[in-house]
């Protein structure tokens, strides 16, 4: 396979040690992007541009920006009716302890499934002021924040996640349709340990149930001892926008109208058309929301038409920071692609690859390719091809507990650099609702990802000595 060596680790290590030395996300993964550029013989300048062009000017790109871009615009909506302030004003009555805002932002994250993207913005701002109020860290709101979105995403068969799986799986071995494919991907599910791990751990966590270890128990000291929700010297990945943004005196919300409403109309629609069509219209759902809100707020008074068209553009501002971080992010993926970083990594370990191995190594190989690429899915495309025909090859071409391991391996492993990787969207996302220190974030949350995957590394090694 074509690759550059060990050169095409470059880019991407480059960033991360800039990152955590730095700790400007920015400037790093800039400067991974432009030694990747270096490192392919191009041009700085035009291979730069180009590089650019080509990540940022898909379908793919374009479709997550415009998500964020209307998350945005929603979360000043709530800011502007007064609905996450009146949230967390009823929550305040209840004289939340740690304990308790930590356990609620849990289960409201484990409520909002659906999408990757959303659950974390929406968890991340409508608990801010009560964990704040708690002395629970920004770090810790984060960590919960990002642990569960992408791993119960990836956990639910039917989320967009599991879809876009089942459709790489078309093809490959006996899988001749979508309906096995989609079959096989609800198989996987007791097998998708990380993700299990994950979710649990961080209840666990939540709750106080498991004590706090690593750079989260020094955040967490600080929180409550110095009541410091952030540490000197950070500097939160969010926009001063917000909280510029005032409801209108006299006006109280509604928080079935302004608070439930705008999350229902998105449920509905992802999980309806989802159901229906079997394709989920995220993008298409957080329009409709922000129509909603739209048009209820007017309908309210709570704000003029000028108003409304000057809070949706603040709320575009507040995501602005996230957004380029987030460009940066798919620039430092292409180069890598380029540069055949996955391809370097499969060569290498190819040959390792043993029946009993096959799962723990494809995990592996999976949790290094998208840590240092930021993606779970670009992962997906890649080794969904490599890994399953492997399995296949040891099960004699059957559909078996090793298939649905093997599959699973490849979904928990993309998960694991989605959840933590500093080059990652969801982890961004999670630093940008939060409120919290994007490296500050990564380095508090790493140790938890790291004790997760540890755990599904025993195992995955216990499933291929079991099923051997």
């Amino acid at each position: 396979m074509d690759s550059y060596g060990i050169l095409s680790l470059a880019p991407a290590g480059i960033a991360l040690i800039l990152a955590f030395v730095t700790r400007d996300a920015l400037i790093s993964i800039l400067i991974g992007v432009i030694v990747g550029v270096i490192i392919t013989g191009q041009n700085v300048v035009t291979g730069f541009t180009g590089i650019v062009q080509s990540a940022l000017g898909n379908a793919d790109f374009i479709w997550v920006i415009a998500i964020e871009v209307f998350i945005g615009i929603m979360v000043a909506y709530f800011q502007k009716s007064g609905a996450i302030q009146a949230f967390a004003d009823i929550v305040g009555k209840k004289d939340l302890k740690r304990r308790g805002a930590a356990g609620l932002a849990w289960c409201l994250g484990m409520f909002i499934w659906f999408s990757d993207y959303f659950s974390p913005l929406y968890v991340g701002n409508i608990m801010r002021p009560i964990t704040d109020k708690a002395r629970v860290s920004r770090e810790k709101l984060a960590y919960i924040c990002d642990s569960t979105s992408a791993p119960i995403c990836c956990l639910i068969p039917f989320t967009s996640w599991g879809v876009y799986v089942a459709g790489l799986l078309v093809g490959l071995g006996p899988i001749a349709d979508t309906t096995t494919a989609q079959g096989i991907i609800v198989h996987t599910v007791p097998f998708n340990f990380y993700c299990i791990f994950a979710l649990v751990l961080a209840g666990l966590v939540s709750f106080r149930i498991v004590p706090d270890f690593g750079p989260m128990r020094k955040a967490e000291k600080r929180a409550y001892e110095e009541g410091k929700v952030i540490a000197d010297g950070a500097t939160p990945l969010l926009s001063q926008e917000l909280d510029n943004i005032k409801p209108k005196e006299g006006i109280k919300p509604n928080l079935l109208l302004n608070f439930l409403m705008p999350a229902i109309i998105i449920i509905g629609i992802t999980v309806g058309t989802y159901i229906v069509t079997g394709s989920a219209l995220t993008l298409e759902a957080f329009v409709v929301a922000v129509a909603y809100q739209f048009v209820i707020m007017l309908i309210q008074r709570m704000a003029t038409l000028k108003e409304m068209v000057d809070t949706a553009v603040e709320g575009i501002k507040s995501v602005m920071s996230a957004m380029l971080i987030l460009a940066l992010a798919y620039c430092i993926n292409a180069i890598s692609t380029e540069l055949g970083t996955a391809n370097f990594v499969i060569s290498v370990t190819e040959s390792w690859m043993t029946p009993v191995l096959v799962v723990l190594l494809t995990f592996l190989i999976c949790a290094f390719i998208s840590f240092f690429t930021g993606t779970a899915w670009g992962v997906y495309a890649i080794m969904t091809p490599i890994a399953i025909p492997l399995a296949f090859n040891v099960t004699g071409g059957e559909i078996n507990s090793i298939v649905y391991a093997t599959v699973a391996a490849v979904l928990g492993g993309g998960c694991f650099g989605d959840h933590c990787s500093p080059l990652s969207d969801t982890t961004i996302l999670s630093s940008l609702a939060a409120g919290s220190d994007h490296i500050d974030h990564t380095k508090t949350q790493m140790v938890y990802a790291i004790a997760c995957a540890a755990l599904s590394c025993v195992g995955f090694l216990i499933v291929g000595l079991l099923l051997e």
